[in-house]
């Protein structure tokens, strides 16, 4: 049987790449993290490392275990927090996963803030996690609500959905930008230009697929830098740097040194569902759920009927 004790002290060798880093990480000595090293290549039968002089790196076979294990971590720490919640009653805590829209765009910072001032005792914990991640979460019951960019199948024996939002997006230019003057602006006046892309750290692909919407809307964008979130990216195009396509609901304050237009030809957005598992175990998860749905009435974005 797996020890997620040796499991621990794996993910962190791993992320180190050096032993005695990870052992003062761990707080413990070099030694014994090594036998445990040692120990659990020796319980799987398995070479995990490739070992030097002046560093380990994880063998191939190493980072397919990686993976599996960093996932079974996740799995066992909100499971934990499961069994204290239940441990504590029906009030107890909930689990919500989310993606990072959810955040940029208000919906879980307006259920967080209306469940606080409804039920003020209530523990939240968060859990950024990939659409997949959070359908296995809901399944396995360590998740008790999952925002996320997709539904699960409509199909799905065990999860249920509704939409919260359509966000559209919007052109963001540095003010002063030559753009801003047109009454138009048409996809061949965004060739060429210096572009600001968004990232999607979930999705290794999401350049391709950013580059690909711009294609399929007849320009091709010269995307020379990648912001980690819309913020970030609306800030880039304030300093000049380039032009950025950002939610609406993000462009709605006084933004200084940016002005935003509208693309009727380009019809994209960013939209968020609501998912549970279609068995409520406490009452406190559907009032949660409830509260979700609520907040997409009151906010920013296009609220979508189910």
């Amino acid at each position: 049987m797996l020890d997620l004790r040796q499991l621990r002290y794996f993910v962190a060798v791993a992320e180190a790449e050096h032993v005695g880093r990870a052992a003062e990480r761990l707080h413990m000595s070099q030694s014994p993290l090594s036998r445990q090293i040692a120990q659990l290549e020796k319980n799987l039968g398995l070479t995990l490392f490739e070992r030097s002089q002046q560093r380990i790196r994880l063998t191939s076979d190493g980072r397919v275990f990686l993976s599996e294990a960093e996932a079974l971590l996740r799995h066992a720490d909100r499971l934990e927090n499961l069994g204290r919640r239940l441990g504590r009653g029906e009030e107890g805590g909930l689990c919500v996963g989310y993606v990072g829209d959810a955040m940029h765009t208000g919906v879980l910072p307006r259920a967080l803030r209306d469940l606080h001032d409804d039920r003020p005792g209530i523990h939240v914990a968060l859990y950024d996690l990939t659409a997949a991640q959070q359908f296995e979460g809901l399944r396995q019951r360590s998740l008790d609500i999952a925002l996320v960019p997709e539904a699960p199948a409509a199909d799905d024996p065990d999860l249920r959905s509704a939409p919260l939002l359509v966000d559209p997006l919007l052109l963001a230019l540095p003010t002063g930008h030559p753009l801003t003057g047109r009454a138009e602006i048409r996809p061949e006046d965004l060739d060429g230009q210096p572009w600001i892309a968004v990232e999607n750290s979930q999705d290794v692909t999401w350049r391709d697929g950013f580059i690909a919407s711009c294609a399929a809307a007849g320009f091709t964008p010269d995307i020379r830098l990648a912001a980690p979130d819309p913020l970030t990216a609306i800030g880039l195009v304030a300093s000049g740097l380039g032009v950025a396509l950002v939610q609406e609901s993000m462009t709605r304050g006084q933004t200084r040194g940016v002005v935003v237009r509208e693309l009727p030809w380009f019809d994209a957005s960013v939209r968020l569902w609501a998912a549970w598992h279609r068995i409520d175990l406490r009452p406190v998860v559907a009032s949660f759920r409830t509260t979700v749905l609520q907040a997409r009435e009151n906010g920013e974005g296009d609220a979508v009927e189910e």
